[in-house]
């Protein structure tokens, strides 16, 4: 069977899209979700990595779980509610906790409808951009559920709990324009030029020392839950660490030389 997660590179970005067109890249497959984890695993102990873009194919960025499974409870949706519970901590949800850790910054091109877990999915990357014809839905209501991978954590945190309230409460479907009124994404794009746009901000992160934009996006993931005190100790001991790696001296050698710099991931 073919992989969920199409992985192509570009030079230090990776370019990971959900490979499910026909299902509208749907989660339902506990594999589904160990491949994603996996890839996570994979990018973080490559140092030449230095941006993701995860994005789907087809006309979907992805639409959540299999509803048709949920009616017949088949998959992930099989069993007593202790082994679905159990599905969902061994299943979908390692991909919040891997996305979570992945120390490479992501950013996602929403090509399409990101409903439920979808839209769960793209508030887990760190920069979100989306074309005109992208629609959002935190829609588990609708369907007599709930959140059910970290959903309620992470969508308050990129839009605000009102915001959040709203869209969780009436799962009602929101479009690109609503979107980028919320903050939930950071720009719309015409279709045609998202997966474009996307690799000019993935390539942008690229061009800067990879272990500066990794450490940078930990102390923003630690920073929404630590206080100052302790989040200013982490700080300064990730600037000891930055201060002493090739790459800065060479950043700071090409500053004052005024030319480009030649990063060697040191």
């Amino acid at each position: 069977m073919a992989d969920f997660l199409i992985v192509e590179r570009e030079g230090p970005v990776l370019v990971a899209s959900l490979n499910r067109p026909d299902e509208r890249n749907a989660i339902s497959e506990t594999r589904h979700s160990e491949e994603i984890a996996e890839f996570c695993a994979r990018v973080t102990r490559d140092a030449s990595v230095r941006a993701v873009v995860l994005t789907g194919k087809g006309k979907a960025f992805c639409a959540g779980g299999n509803v048709k499974h949920m009616q017949s409870r088949a998959g992930m949706f099989a069993g007593t509610p202790f082994e679905i519970r159990n599905r969902y901590r061994s299943g979908i949800q390692l991909i919040p906790a891997a996305l979570y850790e992945l120390e490479v910054p992501v950013v996602a091109a929403i090509n399409g409808p990101a409903i439920g877990a979808g839209l769960d999915l793209a508030c887990m990357c760190d920069i979100r951009i989306a074309a005109d014809n992208a629609l959002f839905a935190e829609s588990f209501v609708k369907l007599g559920i709930v959140p059910g991978d970290g959903g309620a954590w992470l969508l308050p945190r990129v839009i605000g709990m009102a915001k959040a309230s709203l869209m969780t409460l009436t799962g009602e479907t929101i479009d690109a324009a609503r979107a980028l009124e919320y903050g939930l994404v950071s720009e719309v794009v015409p279709g045609e030029r998202l997966l474009a746009r996307a690799m000019e901000i993935a390539g942008q992160i690229a061009a800067n020392p990879g272990h500066a934009t990794r450490m940078a996006k930990r102390l923003l993931r630690e920073g929404q839950d630590m206080k100052l005190a302790p989040l200013l100790e982490l700080s300064a001991a990730f600037q000891a660490l930055a201060h002493h790696t090739a790459d800065h001296g060479e950043a700071v050698a090409a500053f004052v030389e005024k030319r480009e710099p030649r990063f060697t991931d040191g």
